[in-house]
C-alpha cells in the first residue's frame, strides 16, 4: 500500500522539478565540504587531535540537514490544496511576523537571542537559540506570497483602480518597510520585487509600470546624487566602491577577489577538495557562485545556470497552466523570488551591482534560506498536482 501510494504521488507530481532542485542542493553540500576543507575541516582536540566537533563542516551539515527536511516539507506541502493554505493566511501572517518584529528588540534571554547577527553581515534579522539560528524573514516570503496573492485574487477585476492599487501598494510596502527597518535591505527588495511581480500577473497597467520604473531610476539616482545620508553610510560605500574601486580597495576587494576566482575556473574548473583556490570573503554565503565557478569552470557554470533557469521557468509555466487566479500568483511570486535573488546574487558576484547580502537560491549556506526554498517549491507543487487529476484517484 505504502509503496502505491508512492508511485501514484511521484507519477502526480513535476519529477524534474524535484529533481533539478534536489541536485542543486546536493551540488551546494559538496562545495560546502569543500569550503570546509580549505578551512580546517573539523573541530580537533589539541592535545590528542581527536575529532570533537564539525568545526569548518557545519554550514555543509546543515545545509544538508535543511535541504533534506525542506524536502520532506515541500513534499507534505504539494498534497495539500494551495487555496486552503491561503484562506488561513491569518495563522501565518500571525506567526511569522511576529518572528520578524521580536528581531527589532536586540535581546538576550540565556541562550536565547532575538535580533542576533552572524559574522560577516550587517543587519540582525535573526533569532537564535543556543547553536541553532533562524532568520523569520525568509518564512515571511511565504507568507507574504499567500496572502498578497488572496489580495489580489479578491481585487483582480479592479486591479487598475486607483484606489484599489493604492491598498495593494500599502500591502507590499508595509512588508518592505518593516524588513527594512529590521536593517535587512537586500530581502527587503527581494519583498519588493516579489511584490511588483505578482502585480504584474494580476494584469497592471503598462502605464503604471513604466511610470513606476522612471520614479524608481529617477529617485534612486537623486538619493545617491544629493541626499546620500538617506542610506546608511556603507550602503553608499558599496555603491562607491563598485563605480570606483580604486578608491575604495578594502570594500571592493570581496568583488573583486569574486571576480578573480570565477576567471580562475577557465574552462573545466580547478576541482572540488584542493587547496589551489583564490580566497574570496563570504565564499559560502553571498559569493558562492564564484567559489563554484572556480571549481567548476564554465561548463560547470553553464550546467548550473541551466538547472537555476528551469527551475525558474518551470515555475513560471506551472502558474500559467493554473485553472485560478490565485494559483497563478502565487506561482509568480515564488519565481520572482527565485529569478531576482539569482540575478541580484549573480550580478554581485559579477561586480555588475553592489553587495547587498542576496543569497543564491538551493547554493549559499543558510538552513532557513535551503528551508524557504523547499516550501516555495511545494506550493508551486501543490499548484501543479490541484489542478488536474486528483492525488491517489483511481
Amino acid at each position: 500500500m505504502v509503496f502505491k501510494v508512492i508511485r501514484q504521488y511521484f507519477k502526480a507530481t513535476d519529477r524534474a522539478y524535484i529533481a533539478t532542485c534536489v541536485f542543486c542542493s546536493v551540488l551546494s553540500v559538496i562545495t560546502l565540504i569543500s569550503l570546509g576543507q580549505a578551512a580546517g575541516g573539523f573541530a580537533r582536540d589539541a592535545f590528542d587531535g581527536s575529532i570533537t566537533g564539525l568545526g569548518s563542516y557545519r554550514n555543509a551539515f546543515v545545509q544538508g540537514v535543511a535541504s533534506l527536511l525542506g524536502l520532506v516539507c515541500a513534499i507534505v506541502l504539494s498534497c495539500i490544496d494551495y487555496r486552503s493554505l491561503a484562506r488561513i493566511w491569518p495563522v501565518h501572517v500571525v506567526g511569522t511576523w511576529t518572528l520578524v518584529l521580536l528581531t527589532l528588540t536586540h535581546l538576550s534571554i540565556g541562550p536565547l537571542t532575538l535580533g542576533w547577527h552572524p559574522e560577516g553581515t550587517d543587519n540582525y534579522s535573526w533569532i537564535r537559540l543556543g547553536p541553532l539560528s533562524l532568520q523569520p524573514t525568509e518564512l515571511a516570503k511565504i507568507s507574504f506570497i499567500l496572502t498578497f496573492a488572496m489580495h489580489l485574487d479578491n481585487v483582480r477585476e479592479h486591479v487598475n483602480e486607483p484606489k484599489t492599487l493604492a491598498k495593494l501598494l500599502a500591502h507590499i510596502l508595509a512588508t518592505v518597510a518593516v524588513v527594512h527597518i529590521q536593517g535587512d535591505d537586500g530581502t527587503a527588495i527581494v519583498f519588493g520585487t516579489i511584490g511588483c511581480m505578482m502585480l504584474f500577473a494580476a494584469g497592471l497597467s503598462w502605464k503604471y509600470i513604466l511610470s513606476a520604473i522612471a520614479l524608481g531610476v529617477t529617485g534612486l539616482s537623486l538619493i545617491i546624487g544629493f541626499f546620500p545620508d538617506v542610506l546608511k553610510g556603507y550602503q553608499v560605500d558599496r555603491i562607491m566602491a563598485l563605480l570606483y574601486p580604486d578608491q575604495y580597495p578594502d570594500i571592493a576587494r570581496q568583488q573583486q577577489g569574486g571576480m578573480t576566482a570565477i576567471g580562475s575556473g577557465q574552462i573545466f574548473g580547478r576541482g572540488f577538495f584542493t587547496d589551489d583556490h583564490y580566497s574570496v570573503i563570504n565564499a559560502q554565503d553571498d559569493f558562492m557562485f564564484s567559489y563554484l565557478a572556480e571549481c567548476i569552470g564554465f561548463v560547470g557554470c553553464v550546467i548550473v545556470l541551466g538547472a537555476l533557469f528551469f527551475i525558474a521557468l518551470r515555475t513560471l509555466t506551472t502558474g500559467l497552466r493554473s485553472e485560478d487566479h490565485i494559483g497563478t500568483y502565487i506561482c509568480a511570486g515564488v519565481f520572482a523570488a527565485i529569478a531576482w535573488q539569482i540575478i541580484i546574487n549573480l550580478g554581485m558576484n559579477l561586480s555588475l551591482l553592489p553587495v547587498i547580502g542576496v543569497t543564491l537560491p538551493f547554493f549559499s549556506a543558510g538552513g532557513t534560506s535551503a528551508l524557504m526554498m523547499y516550501l516555495c517549491v511545494g506550493l508551486v507543487m501543490s499548484v501543479y498536482m490541484h489542478n488536474k487529476q486528483k492525488l491517489f484517484s483511481d
